[in-house]
């Protein structure tokens, strides 16, 4: 075929290179390319996950489908080329061997034919084709320099009935003369089968994809569906419904169950955090408001009636001794709030005898006083703790002993297996029996020492420093005795 007239003429002024014409404007970027995509994903995005699920199945589906197709067209047609082109070519070879022995020219049914001189003239041709001119003048004239001409003469989907599939060349006849000998075959059952197939595939594709589309629309619905009931049974949490679970089958053990059961141990542990809230703000309240009565009471008698310089002095010591206790409830909370939020702690190697002798220093006077003897058997090398909280949680359980017992105090420190073992142990009546269980409560009292000073706060603190540094507290009684055990990782 020539090409088209003009077509160096319709190259732009900006060239191959791209680079638009000096002088000439800038072009402004594509809106449309710069937040298309933004946009697009912004949309997906909002879709259910179903929906999503489902368009995705579908696409890749369709992707699937679309290679399958062509793949099978292409090789059905590949074989009816074949068989065509070769029916093709017998023809071609009887059609030379009737010019060359000088006979008359025909063929089998559904063939066509066509001489034509080297300008493109038809010198002979078959009836179906001898009004049309089926070479262009460039293909003639590629023939005529001795190439061989293949092409269709009509489209798969052309309404023309007489599609062909041609075949021309040169031919040198006895006189001397050349021709070009042009053959060619019908290609209607050809192309027939090929829009048969296309339709049938095309149908198959369809159902296919409707299909998988419907498959995959029920797996998403029978996978997101345990999720919203577990997010309807969270939402009831919301408004303030206790002891809710979410539903869970006992007869699975997929994903999706085993998240369920990692929310209900959630709602589990939140619901037993909310009570223990609710707990702490009950006892802080009600710890609070005695000394505040009695600080209240104490200044309402100091009021009302003139008061000597003694009672006033009383009273002031009374008023001294409430606000002190404040304090150390305060500080008390707070230090349990820090242990609560504190991620890390400043672990540092300290020497684990003067770890113990600095925390129960404070305490050997007291215990002189009461004629009790506080003995330490620390074993030798140094741990990898928090002394600011270690100290601390040791004095509290010698105070603890020294007030809620009788006798001597041991404190025994030993190191095995990078656990260090720390442990108080007394001589006295132990723990009553219904207190051990939750010994480690915060405002957990014995009945004996509720009418002592003191808010309960002690073993809760000892309990909160040994967690915070990965450990455990454990209290017990002993034949004559309590003991508490901290075992804390050094």
């Amino acid at each position: 075929m020539t090409p088209p007239q003009g077509g160096a003429a319709g190259v732009s002024a900006e060239g191959a290179s791209g680079t638009p014409p000096e002088g000439a404007p800038e072009k402004a970027p594509d809106a449309a390319t710069e937040t298309g995509s933004p946009r697009v994903l912004r949309r997906w995005h909002r879709l259910p996950i179903v929906v999503r699920l489902v368009l995705a199945v579908a696409v890749t589906m369709s992707l699937v489908l679309s290679g399958a197709t062509a793949l099978v067209y292409e090789r059905v047609q590949h074989a009816l080329d074949q068989q065509l082109d070769a029916d093709l070519a017998t023809y071609y070879h009887d059609l030379r061997n009737d010019l060359h022995a000088g006979r008359g020219l025909g063929g089998p049914d559904g063939s066509a034919y066509q001489v034509l001189d080297t300008r493109g003239r038809i010198i002979q041709a078959s009836d179906l084709v001898r009004a049309k001119q089926l070479l262009t003048s460039a293909e003639v004239s590629s023939a005529t320099h001795g190439s061989t001409v293949r092409l269709d003469f009509g489209g798969l989907f052309s309404l023309d009935p007489h599609t062909l599939r041609i075949r021309a060349q040169r031919v040198r006849l006895p006189d001397r003369s050349t021709v070009i000998a042009v053959a060619a075959l019908r290609r209607g059952h050809r192309d027939e089968a090929l829009r048969e197939l296309l339709a049938q595939l095309g149908i198959a594709a369809g159902l296919t994809l409707i299909a998988a589309s419907y498959v995959g629309y029920r797996t998403a619905r029978a996978a997101l569906d345990p999720v919203e009931r577990y997010r309807r049974g969270a939402a009831t949490l919301a408004d303030n419904t206790y002891g809710v679970r979410l539903p869970i089958p006992e007869d699975r053990d997929d994903e999706l169950t085993r998240l369920g059961h990692t929310l209900n141990q959630m709602l589990d542990r939140l619901e037993a955090s909310a009570e223990r809230e609710r707990r702490f703000l009950a006892d802080a309240s009600h710890e609070l408001r005695t000394p505040l009565s009695l600080l209240r009471a104490e200044l309402d008698v100091a009021l009302h009636r003139p008061r000597t310089a003694s009672e006033l002095t009383d009273t002031l010591r009374a008023v001294d001794s409430e606000v002190q206790r404040l304090i150390d409830l305060t500080n008390a909370l707070l230090d349990l709030e820090q242990l609560g939020a504190t991620e890390h702690l400043t672990r540092t190697p300290v020497d684990l005898h003067e770890l113990i002798a600095f925390a129960i220093a404070p305490h050997r006077t007291a215990a002189a006083r009461a004629h009790r003897t506080l003995t330490v058997h620390a074993a030798a090398g140094t741990v990898d703790v928090d002394a600011a909280w270690i100290r601390p949680a040791i004095s509290n359980l010698v105070d603890n002993a020294l007030h809620h017992s009788h006798g001597d105090i041991g404190i025994t420190a030993a190191i095995a297996n990078g656990t260090l073992r720390l442990t108080v142990t007394d001589e006295g009546p132990g723990f009553p029996a219904d207190f051990l269980p939750k010994a480690f409560e915060r405002f957990t009292r014995a009945e004996d020492s509720r009418t002592s000073p003191g808010s309960g706060l002690g073993l809760a603190f000892v309990a909160a420093v040994a967690a915070s540094h990965g450990g455990t507290a454990h209290a017990a009684n002993t034949g004559h005795g309590a003991t508490v055990t901290l075992d804390i990782p050094c």
